[in-house]
């Protein structure tokens, strides 16, 4: 056990399990670029689910276990190792591996909240019973929808994921238990919001190695350079849009209301927008460096603003969380970004990558100018629902 109240710094672990994740959102985007459909989307929202709670529920264990222990340790390893299964089958997960990706996630889902049943103390064994039953319910689900073809696995998927995470936003209710609150669940501020900016940055280098790819299997041409300076500074103004302010005061955001638990639901769904996001603009990216100049489709120009557009959102939920405000220029963003897709429609892919690139350009240089002169804003966590 880590002893509550004491500095949990992120572990080598950690960083290692999360090097997993760069192969699956990798795959994600992937899978997505492939079949560049609204069934497509669909079915790739549904597996970016599946693996962004596995992620969720070992940021959850090893916030609370000591990741140095053996016990520990094995478990964080068995996870990577079944979050590489799962994401080297993604391809082919709603077709021949279907049953595949589902088994390895029950396991997943009942192994780790079984781990946690056996090793936890009272009262924190409660808040694992609670995870168990959600998690059963959860992985039946998995594996029904692993037999199912069709219409059915996308169906039967999806209510499995919306288990996870209505149980988790609702902090699992249970019969004669009632919720989890945070005496159930004591948190690290600093560790979870260490690990939440982690999953950001491993979604920003799955994006950085898309383009480096895409960009090293075409010509150095003018075209092409243009295009590929075009998602690098996307990829740049994400992060330092994500950083400022919001992003690095997380942690003290976190630590500063009564019930940390009812804080990290809004904190998980921002950064699971923004990693949607980044996953959407890797497919964006590949576009346009693949064909600059090419002729646009409509479901190109729903990838090259969509992307930023949900990344731009998740983090004015984010900011909202951590300040209890949004900034004018998110809304701001958001607008321009769709009042410019009807004219894109009619413009070369690479002209759409500059126009979000400034768009973002805005965002932050609002950002760096609403600061200058003025001392740091300190956080101010808005109030969550119970």
């Amino acid at each position: 056990m880590r002893r509550p109240g004491e500095r949990q710094r992120v572990t080598l672990l950690e960083l290692f399990f999360d090097l997993a994740f760069v192969f699956a959102l990798t795959q994600l985007s992937r899978k997505l670029f492939e079949d560049l459909t609204w069934n497509g989307a669909f079915q790739t929202f549904v597996l970016l689910l599946a693996m962004s709670w596995i992620w969720t529920l070992t940021a959850w264990l090893t916030d609370r276990l000591e990741p140095r222990h053996p016990a520990v340790q094995l478990v964080v390893l068995g996870t990577m190792v079944a979050s590489l299964v799962m994401a080297a089958v993604v391809p082919e997960a709603f077709g021949g591996q279907g049953l595949v990706f589902a088994a390895v996630s029950a396991v997943v889902h009942i192994g780790v909240t079984l781990f946690l049943l056996l090793v936890l103390p009272e009262p924190q064994r409660q808040a694992a019973q609670r995870i168990l039953l959600w998690s059963g319910v959860s992985a039946a689900l998995w594996i029904a929808g692993g037999f199912a073809r069709g219409a059915g696995r996308g169906t039967l998927w999806i209510l499995a994921a919306a288990v996870d995470y209505i149980a988790f936003a609702l902090r699992y209710p249970t019969p004669g238990l009632g919720r989890m609150t945070n005496p159930d669940w004591p948190l690290g501020a600093e560790h979870l919001a260490e690990r939440h900016r982690q999953f950001f940055i491993i979604a920003l280098g799955e994006l950085i190695l898309v383009t480096g790819l895409t960009f090293s299997q075409n010509d150095l041409d003018a075209d092409h350079i243009a295009a590929f300076g075009a998602s690098i500074a996307t990829t740049v103004l994400f992060w330092r849009i994500y950083v400022h302010r919001a992003g690095e005061l997380l942690g003290q955001a976190i630590a500063a209301v009564p019930d940390p638990v009812r804080l990290t639901r809004p904190v998980a769904l921002a950064h699971l927008v923004m990693v949607a996001g980044v996953v959407v603009t890797a497919v964006g990216n590949e576009l346009v460096i693949t064909q600059p100049l090419g002729d646009i489709r409509p479901a190109w120009i729903a990838t090259l603003l969509g992307g930023p557009v949900l990344f731009v959102a998740g983090r004015a939920r984010l900011e909202h969380t951590v300040f209890g405000r949004v900034s004018r220029n998110r809304p701001i963003a958001l607008l321009t970004l769709l009042a410019l897709a009807p004219p894109l429609l009619f413009a070369p892919p690479l002209l759409a990558a500059v126009a979000v690139a400034l768009v973002l350009t805005g965002v932050a240089v609002s950002d760096a100018s609403r600061s200058r002169g003025h001392p740091p804003e300190a956080p101010a966590p808005a109030s969550t629902p119970a």
